[in-house]
Order: C-alpha cells, then structure tokens, then sequence
C-alpha cells in the first residue's frame, strides 16, 4: 500500500510514516503506563490516597478518541491538599502529565489517560451516589494495606477537622469546653461504609452524627487521626 492508503486507514500522520519507513530501528515502542493492562508498578500507598480523593472529590470525563480525563477539584483555602493531590497522580501515573486549571474558589487538578476507568472502575454515568461504589479485590488490597492513606484521601476531599464549642450551665455561670473532632460527609452509603470500614480495621471509633455525616470525637480516636491526617494545610 502506498503511504497515503495507509494513512487513509490508520489516520497516521503521512510525515510520520515516511520517517517510520526511514529509519524502522528508531519507531517508538507504544507507551506502556497502565498498572493494570500492562502490569506496570503501581505506587499503592499513593493509589490509595488518590482514591480516596477521587471518590470524594473526583470526576472522570470521557473525551476524544478514547481519552478519559480524571478531575480533582482542590479548594483553594488550602494549597498543601492541591500539591497533595499533584504528587499522587504524578505517581500513579509517572509517564502522563499533571495539569491544573483555575476555577472559583479551587484548582482542579487533572490528568488524561486512556487507562482511567481501569485505575478507577467505580466510573460510570451519573453522580456517585445514585449508582453503586464497590471495590475490586485488587483495590480490597490496597486499601486493607494502606488504610491510613485512604482515609487521608478520604478526610482530605469530603471530611474536615474541626473544634467543637460545648457550653456547660453551672451554677456559677456556663462553662464553653472546646475539642477537635473530625466530620467526612458524603451522600453516598456505599462510600460513608468504605470509610467507616477503613477506620475499624484501624481501630479508630466513630459514630454517625446523621444521615450523610460520620464524626470521630473520641479524645483517642482523634489523636490517632491526627498522626496521619491533622489539620488542612
């Protein structure tokens, strides 16, 4: 077949053929990235961060050609999270590019990939919460190995620490008592579970402030959050 033929089949740049044809030793192997189709490493201690980010405050569009983008949407108040965010999809991905793009009040940070609805097969049409959120067994793994990185990821996009204000009435006068506590909301059940299940596996008490809100106030299950969580930065 002539140059243009082929071309006209594998929509391929005809320069790029002529170069191929030129010098077959220097064609490019195809770009190998995916943990999963191509059994390359993948960093779990930053999947699982990332997925926890992702269930949160993640989004996966579908674009041309087969090229999936993954969106992370990072408020601006706290810039440490936007880094946070950049450093994990740089590892799980180290041959793709990590872009940012400004919105109101946030820095969505993003990366396109091929190879996202294999990274993160809880994509699908609709919001999160109107479709069911289960693990693959795979992903069973690295959550039970580094449940404290998915729960960071989890806190870090849908959670917050906060002090909570409680006022005594005595005698002589109310007395305010003030302690930090943590709150990770999510109107899925699915994703409040993947939480939930993480912190007893890490030992770590919660309870359900309402429908949607899980809160830890114990002064021990707080002190353990803080050794891998703490504040925004």
């Amino acid at each position: 077949m002539t140059v243009r033929e082929v071309h006209r089949r594998l929509n391929v740049g005809q320069s790029t053929l002529r170069r191929w044809m030129a010098n077959p030793d220097k064609v490019p192997e195809p770009k190998r990235s995916c943990p999963r189709c191509h059994g390359c490493p993948l960093d779990g201690s930053a999947y699982a961060y990332l997925l926890g980010l992702y269930l949160g405050d993640g989004h996966i569009a579908h674009g041309s050609k087969g090229v999936f983008r993954l969106d992370i949407a990072c408020c601006d108040d706290w810039p440490g999270l936007t880094e946070a965010a950049v450093q994990a999809l740089a590892a799980v991905l180290p041959t793709n590019s990590v872009g940012q793009r400004q919105r109101t009040g946030c820095t969505i940070v993003n990366m396109t990939s091929k190879h996202w609805p294999c990274i993160f097969p809880q994509h699908g049409p609709g919001m999160k919460h109107t479709r069911a959120i289960v693990l693959e067994g795979w992903q069973e793994e690295i959550v039970s190995e580094f449940g404290e990185e998915f729960v960071r990821g989890l806190i870090h996009s849908d959670g917050c620490r906060a002090v909570n204000r409680v006022r005594r009435p005595l005698k002589d006068g109310d007395r305010w008592y003030e302690y930090p506590r943590y709150f990770f909301t999510n109107a899925s059940d699915d994703i409040r579970e993947l939480f939930t299940d993480a912190l007893d596996r890490l030992g770590i008490e919660w309870k359900r402030s309402n429908e949607r809100i899980i809160s830890v106030a114990k002064k021990e299950a707080v002190a353990r959050l803080d050794e891998f969580v703490g504040p925004k930065y």
